[in-house]
């Protein structure tokens, strides 16, 4: 017996799998306590009935029945995980005929939505009187992702030909090398037209791409990363703010404005609405110029 681990008395199986997984698989202490968890649960699911009649549909309602108790997709994952486990040994070594965990699979958890900046947090991160190259291109590096909703890899993407700041967009890169254009809000049009000059003095002649590292090459996203950190903690935000956050918050700011989830979507450059409706959960409206009236940092201060 596994120290620490405590068998039903009823069910004496117990004991010779906790010593198979300790004693033939090897497990460590607290893996095999885990799985000794999961299964006590299985059998006081089981009760009186014997184990070599459960089926794939008792088994199924032992998963309702714990989900509707509070159990997240995720734990009945894992207590699937080590049911299959107890079964095979029990296949294995004492003559059970089939395994009736085989092939079921735990309700999917709702996803979560993503961490998002309010808009005065968005607007503390991002106003400020940068003077410097490097804060300059920090600026309108952020604000040109919380502006149009670009992946890290899609802003450091993006060369001097792909911004039009006339017309107000750009073109990005994204996933699968699919090309999307995406509008640019006023203040990220202002940032990235205070930075042109200090990025002729620093860029490479060879260079194309819009933001530059101090030596005038390509900077890497671990860069960015830590430049956006400090700033944030520079502008009192307590949350750890990183890329993606101003992306989350580029969506959920639309979404809480405009309830327009087919425009967010193509702003995202999703391949499929359900990944776009993480955001939210409201119904598909149709809303002519979304992006204009909605974003809070795309409109010229009055």
């Amino acid at each position: 017996m596994t120290d620490g681990v405590e068998a039903p008395a009823d069910h004496p199986l117990f004991d010779g799998y906790l010593t198979h997984l300790s004693s033939e698989r090897r497990l460590a202490a607290l893996t095999v306590e885990n799985y000794a968890r999961d299964v006590r649960d299985l059998l006081e699911l089981v009760g009186t009935t014997p184990i070599e009649r459960l089926t794939v549909h008792d088994v199924r309602r032992f998963v309702a029945r714990l989900h509707a108790q509070g159990l997240g997709g995720r734990s009945l994952a894992r207590k699937l995980s080590a049911w299959r486990g107890f079964f095979d040994y029990l296949a294995r070594d004492h003559g059970l005929t089939a395994n009736p965990a085989a092939g079921l699979k735990a309700p999917r958890s709702p996803k979560r939505l993503p961490a998002s900046l309010t808009p005065d947090e968005a607007a503390s991160l991002l106003d400020g009187a940068d003077e410097d190259a490097l804060p300059l291109r920090d600026r309108a590096m952020f604000e040109l992702i919380y502006s149009s909703g670009l992946r890290l890899a899609e802003v450091l993407g993006v060369r001097l030909e792909d911004i039009d700041l006339a017309a107000g967009t750009v073109r990005v890169l994204g996933k699968g090398s699919k090309t999307r254009v995406v509008p640019v809000g006023a203040q990220a049009i202002a940032a990235v037209e205070r930075w042109l000059p200090e990025r002729a003095l620093m860029a490479n002649a060879e260079e194309r791409v819009l933001f530059v590292s101090r030596r005038g090459g390509r900077l890497h996203p671990r860069t960015v990363q830590a430049r956006l950190t400090a700033r944030a903690k520079a502008h009192g935000l307590d949350a750890k703010v990183h890329p993606h956050v101003l992306r989350h918050s580029f969506a959920s700011h639309i979404l809480q404005s405009s309830g327009d989830l087919r425009a967010v979507q193509e702003l995202l450059g999703h391949a499929s609405i359900s990944t776009t409706q993480v955001y939210t959960h409201l119904d598909f409206q149709h809303l002519a110029k979304a992006y204009d009236a909605a974003h809070p940092r795309a409109r010229k201060k009055t």
